[in-house]
C-alpha cells in the first residue's frame, strides 16, 4: 500500500447533488482521517451510492468541495481514480473472462508492472485461488462478490469505498471481508462502507454515521432510521469506537 499523504484521506464541504428538481445531498461535509472504517447507514433512496459514486469521481457534484486521498477531486480525478478502490453494486466484470483473466485486464488499466503476480496474490487473499481459472458466468453471486473486492485492492490503492460488500456473502467470505479491513486500516488505509445490517456495521467500524436529509449526521445509538429518512437532524456525534 503507498504510504498515506499529509491529512485526511477525506474531506468534503458543502457537497450538493440533485437530479433535475429532486435534491438528493445538500450541505453534507465530511471528514474521514486516514486509518479509519467509517461504515454509513441510511434509508433506500437516500444518496449513499450517489455519495460513494461522487467520491470516486463517477459522478460530478452541482456544488461542493472534495479532497480525496490527498487530491482535489474536480482538478485532479486522474489521480483520486489511481488512489481509490471501488465496490459497487455493479461488478465490472466480464462473464466471459475467467477470474484471473479480468484481473489481467483490470492490472494493465491501472499500469500495474506486476500485474499477473498481483493478480496471483489478491485471488489468494480472497480465497479464490482455486477458481483463478474459472470464467465469472459460472460463480456464485457470493465468489463474483470476492472477485469484486479482489479487483478493488489488486492496484494498492489508499482508500476503499464499499456499497454493500457484504450482500450475498457466506460466513466464510464475511470473515475474509472483515480482517481484510481490519488489516487495511491497521496498516493506514482507510474505507467508507454502507450497509443496512446495523449489527455489522457497529461491530465493524472505527466510527458509524448516517445519511439522511442530504446530510451526514453521527447519531446516538437509538436514533437509527429503520425504513424511511426522518428529514430531520439527529443527534450530535457518537465518539468512535477505538
Amino acid at each position: 500500500m503507498l504510504t498515506p499523504p499529509a491529512g485526511d484521506a477525506i474531506r468534503v464541504l458543502g457537497l450538493q447533488k440533485s437530479f433535475g428538481d429532486w435534491p438528493v445531498l445538500w450541505d453534507l461535509d465530511l471528514t474521514v482521517p486516514w486509518g479509519e472504517l467509517l461504515v454509513l447507514f441510511g434509508a433506500n433512496g437516500v444518496g449513499k451510492t450517489t455519495l460513494l459514486r461522487i467520491l470516486s469521481t463517477q459522478a460530478r457534484p452541482d456544488a461542493g468541495s472534495l479532497v480525496v486521498a490527498g487530491f482535489d477531486q474536480r482538478r485532479s480525478p486522474q489521480a483520486v481514480r489511481r488512489r481509490v478502490g471501488v465496490v459497487a453494486h455493479q461488478s465490472f466484470h466480464y462473464d466471459d473472462l475467467t477470474c484471473r483473466e479480468n484481473l489481467y485486464y483490470y492490472g494493465r488499466l491501472f499500469g500495474i508492472e506486476d500485474y499477473r503476480a498481483r493478480a496471483d496474490e489478491v485471488l489468494a487473499r480472497l480465497g479464490l485461488d482455486r477458481r483463478s481459472d474459472r470464467r465469472v458466468r459460472t460463480l456464485s453471486n457470493g465468489m463474483q462478490k470476492r472477485l469484486s473486492i479482489a479487483r478493488a485492492i489488486q492496484h494498492r490503492p489508499r482508500l476503499l469505498l464499499l456499497d454493500e460488500p457484504e450482500a450475498g456473502l457466506d460466513e466464510e467470505s464475511l470473515d475474509i471481508l472483515k480482517d481484510l479491513l481490519h488489516e487495511w486500516t491497521q496498516a493506514g488505509g482507510s474505507a467508507i462502507m454502507t450497509t443496512h445490517d446495523t449489527a455489522l456495521g457497529r461491530s465493524w467500524a472505527h466510527r458509524t454515521a448516517v445519511l439522511d436529509a442530504g446530510r451526514v449526521l453521527f447519531p446516538s445509538p437509538d436514533e437509527y432510521p429503520r425504513d424511511k429518512p426522518s428529514h430531520r437532524p439527529l443527534a450530535a456525534s457518537m465518539e468512535p469506537r477505538r
